[in-house]
């Protein structure tokens, strides 16, 4: 049921039970337990970010200074709320932060970088890398039991 939920989180009861092979009822006690266990936290829609006319994306790597608690988390309140931001990744080894990012062009970029990611004091270090392509998982399953 999550795979067919994941590929269609719009479909109806009936046809999400049809395609799994149960009853409705069966589809919907099992839709909702999974609900009620946090497993499904809400559908999404996905944009084409080209079309929106945020065609370039870069992922930029953070490194923060001095690393406390205070400046990581003031950093990833900021930066999440930036237009330009479309996921942020809070990370460990040699980067704090890695930041996926949509803008219309590498002059956006640019601006985005230097003037928004430097203006930031515990800003050390800053890295950017265009992203050529970006594929999604569309269905996700907890890990098989051994």
């Amino acid at each position: 049921m999550l795979r067919e939920l994941q590929r269609d989180a719009r479909r109806t009861n009936r046809d999400l039970a049809q395609t799994v092979g149960v009853a409705p009822s069966t589809a919907l006690d099992r839709t909702r337990t999974l609900k009620d266990r946090g497993v499904i936290t809400g559908a999404r829609l996905t944009v084409d970010l080209k079309k929106l006319g945020r065609g370039v994306q870069a992922m930029v790597a953070v490194r923060v200074r001095p690393p406390t608690r205070r400046n990581i988390e003031g950093f990833r309140e900021w930066a999440s709320q930036l237009p330009e931001v479309v996921g942020l990744f809070v990370t460990s080894g040699t980067e704090d932060f890695l930041i996926h990012v949509a803008v219309p062009d590498n002059d956006s970029l640019y601006s985005f970088v230097i003037d928004r990611m430097t203006e930031r004091p515990e800003v050390a270090d800053v890295r950017t890398s265009i992203v050529y392509e970006h594929r999604q998982t569309q269905v996700v399953l907890p890990p098989k039991q051994r």
